[in-house]
């Protein structure tokens, strides 16, 4: 958390050195519940799905210590080696995942398909990352990528396709975690029928996805203490198992009896292991919102060694038990502790779903932030920690597929098919960017990325030929699931594009804004009027569309542009752009607001309030500034200057007082109508009315008069009222279109439109000072 501007930080190094310490620990605490929480509880299916289809005529002490073996190594190259000691070092300020892989090659490279950067966007803070700050020489495979459009759309393409095997994800791990661990109540005494256990299953995942909007904040305090206990529950059971079935089980750490497995069990053993490779799933580039410190150590002292000894234990059991592997983890439970351990395996695989389900709402987000996924709504859970979300229609919709696929299938080993397909998908296209990461951001030769990409894709590869091999045994079902929504992904994110493009190459003309003269054309009466537009640079189509369809037009304009850029997080300091439309007299400015793909656009009320000061502030630096007086010139747009809302606060462009509001503005009011929709607007809302800040102009005797006027017309236009303008856009395929653009563009993406979020309601504009003015686009 950031200091208030003004607050002295009065600790000493020591001091903050021991906060630090703390908070990592804090965070490592709430990790082991949000990031691991579905790693950890694998043990519970693993040998299970390994040994009970095409194993079940190898069923030998020699195929259960090469088992192991597999285990053990799959663990120590995948999320040990790879995960944690490389691709988290290519974390983007703190966050992972694949789409962050993908916005730092976008920073990097010219791979974004929406061209709405800017040179400015460069200059953030955290858009900074690596040695690339240094003069290198572009890589010829860099130009090459950048050059041909048909390969960025490849690549992006391949991100939306991870992405989508990750929201499988969200569908399919709690279906197999809580039907593995509701599965032990099968070898009680008291044993029930498949029916009763699958209603148990279903009343606990409608259970966890009620829980959902209470935030991950709350429930990662809430259940790291379940996943501590049950982590060590399974080392002690491991050591247990371990010591007093078969301690030779040591042994098989060597990779000698993986030579042997395969040698005896040959493409029996090779299909396998799509069971072997369940004991990774969880580990899809973790998100844990901060710093990658805590899941190094969390993982690394905690989660490593305690699977380990688990899987160990397991093998050492089902080693003399060679007909326990239907319910292996629940069969090596000792009587005595095996209600404790029922219960405790429960929770923590409700903690595993949880996990996933996390990932789940950031990777919309993060789509959404990239024009890659419809508006939904986003809810941030925590005020304390940042980019924890919650996004209750993909919350309801991933339960309903979720008890879809538990009903549906009843079976864990047809789930962890689909399971394993999904998770070693992901890992393979991680391994692909993180080669890309490695050649273009850390500035390392070809070969270390293909010495890189050949050795994990070798290892992944081989994994997932054999998950392939499952696919009419259920692994059909992340493959359906991620076309579903790849298309819905990518007929967004080509409508968006479309419409995009055609405000890019239908702006309107200087010369015309210039023949109009100040005046536009029409009467300009008090008041400010925002215009919401997509366009970063130049005047939106609509506005001429605007200006022939209105008779009056507000004396001051803003083209107010929101945009995602390809950084985490955006600093209040370096949020908005300012910068001037047409020549002074023409009151016209801009304001482009930036967030990252991990920013939430907040509904605090002030907006209004700091554009207003911000918009003062670039006056009066334009004044002094002599670079900024370019818009005086004949360019369309005046240089935009980053105005830190903080630095408004703490100048005298402006004097802000607060005042209380009565209902002054009904009373004098003559018309009976208006009087009852305002009456009624701030009866839903009475914070509106409680408090209303009111700017004045500081003595400055010194001050340039046209300045002055400017900013008295600034003043009176907001003390006048603020509406905001909103083009309500039709996107339609051209007559000349074909078929297939047609479905897409009149069926597929007009679909989404109608059925999302409303740009209004996305943007938090209120409703009763909103204009829209309705505009067709022909793509």
């Amino acid at each position: 958390m950031e200091p208030e501007s003004g607050v002295p930080n009065r600790r000493n190094p020591s001091q903050l050195c021991w906060v630090n310490l703390s908070r990592t620990l804090i965070l490592a605490y709430q990790s082991l519940g949000v990031v691991y929480g579905d790693l950890s509880t694998s043990p519970l299916y693993v040998y299970t799905s390994t040994f009970v289809d095409k194993l079940e005529t190898h069923r030998s002490e020699d195929a259960i210590f090469g088992a192991f073996s597999l285990i053990f190594w799959t663990l120590t190259l995948l999320p040990l080696l790879k995960y944690i000691f490389i691709v988290l070092n290519a974390d983007d300020n703190g966050e992972g995942g694949t789409f962050a892989l993908y916005s730092l090659l976008c920073r990097h490279a010219k791979f974004s398909l929406l061209p709405n950067q800017q040179a400015a966007d460069e200059e953030l803070s955290a858009y900074k990352y690596g040695p690339s700050a240094s003069v290198a020489a572009p890589s010829p495979l860099k130009r090459f990528l950048e050059k041909h459009k048909k390969l960025r759309t490849a690549l992006l393409l391949v991100v939306l396709f991870g992405a989508c095997m990750v929201i499988g994800d969200g569908v399919l791990t709690p279906a197999i975690s809580v039907l593995s661990a509701v599965s032990g109540l099968k070898v009680t005494e008291n044993k029930l029928t498949d029916d009763e256990l699958l209603l148990i299953a279903c009343v606990i995942l409608v259970g966890l996805f009620a829980l959902q909007h209470f935030g991950t904040h709350r429930v990662a305090f809430m259940f790291a203490p379940i996943v501590i206990i049950w982590l060590i529950s399974i080392f002690i059971i491991g050591v247990y198992n371990t010591i007093r079935w078969n301690p030779r089980i040591i042994q098989a750490i060597s990779p000698y009896y993986i030579i042997k497995f395969f040698s005896e069990t040959g493409k029996d053993g090779w299909i396998s292991l799509g069971g072997i490779l369940l004991s990774i799933t969880g580990m899809l580039v973790p998100d844990p919102h901060d710093l990658f410190a805590t899941v190094h150590l969390a993982f690394a002292c905690v989660i490593y060694p305690c699977l380990v000894v688990q899987y160990m234990g397991q093998a050492a059991f089902l080693s003399k038990h060679l007909d326990s592997f239907q319910y292996s983890f629940y069969d090596s439970i000792p009587d005595r502790v095996f209600w404790p351990v029922f219960v405790i395996a429960t929770l923590a695989a409700i903690v595993g779903s949880q996990a996933v389900i996390t990932a789940t709402f950031s990777i919309v987000k993060q789509c959404h932030a990239l024009g890659c996924f419809p508006r939904v709504k986003v809810v941030h859970t925590s005020k304390h920690i940042y980019g924890q979300i919650y996004i209750p229609e993909i919350n309801w919709i991933l339960m309903i597929l979720t008890l879809a696929i538990t009903i549906g299938f009843r079976d864990t080993t047809l789930i962890g098919n689909a399971y394993g397909l999904t998770c070693m998908t992901v890992m393979f296209i991680t391994t692909f960017l993180m080669a890309l990461v490695i050649m273009f951001i850390w500035q390392k030769s070809v070969v270390v990325a293909a010495v890189f990409l050949l050795f994990f894709w070798i290892i992944e590869g081989v994994y997932l030929s054999a998950a392939f091999m499952k696919v009419p045994q259920g692994g059909w079902v992340p493959i359906v699931l991620s076309c579903v929504f790849m298309i819905v992904m990518f007929v967004w994110h080509y409508g968006t594009r479309k419409k995009y493009n055609y405000d890019l190459h239908n702006k309107v003309s200087l010369k015309w804004l210039l023949g109009l003269g100040p005046s536009l054309g029409i009467v300009r009466v008090p008041g400010i009027g925002l215009i919401y537009s997509e366009l970063a640079t130049g005047v939106p189509a609509i506005f001429s569309h605007f200006v022939t369809n209105l008779p009056a037009f507000h004396q001051v304009l803003v083209f107010v542009c929101v945009k995602s850029v390809p950084v985490p997080y955006v600093s209040p300091e370096e949020r908005f752009l300012i910068g001037r439309v047409c020549p002074r007299p023409y009151r016209m400015y801009r304001c482009i607001v930036r967030y990252g793909y991990k920013d939430i656009q907040r509904d605090d009320g002030d907006f209004e309030n700091q554009l207003i000061q911000s918009i003062a502030e670039f006056i009066q630096m334009e004044a002094v500034e002599p670079q900024f007086s370019s818009s005086e010139t004949s360019s369309l747009d005046g240089r935009m200057a980053v105005i830190s809302t903080r630095t408004v606060q703490s100048t005298a462009s402006l004097v802000v007082s607060e005042v209380e509001e009565f209902d002054l503005s009904i009373q004098s009011s003559k018309s009976s109508t208006l009087q009852s929709l305002r009456s009624a607007y701030e009866s839903e809302n009475p914070q509106v009315r409680r408090r209303q800040v009111r700017f004045q102009l500081p003595p400055n005797p010194g001050m340039d008069p046209a300045v002055r006027a400017e900013l008295v017309d600034l003043i009176q236009a907001k003390d006048a009222g603020v509406a905001y303008i909103m083009g309500h856009s039709y996107v339609k395929a051209r007559r000349s279109s074909s078929f297939l653009k047609k479905l897409v563009i009149d069926i597929g993406y007009s679909f989404l439109r109608k059925n999302c979020r409303g740009p209004s309601v996305a943007l938090n504009i209120p409703h009763i000072s909103l204009i829209e003015v309705g505009m067709i686009y022909y793509v």
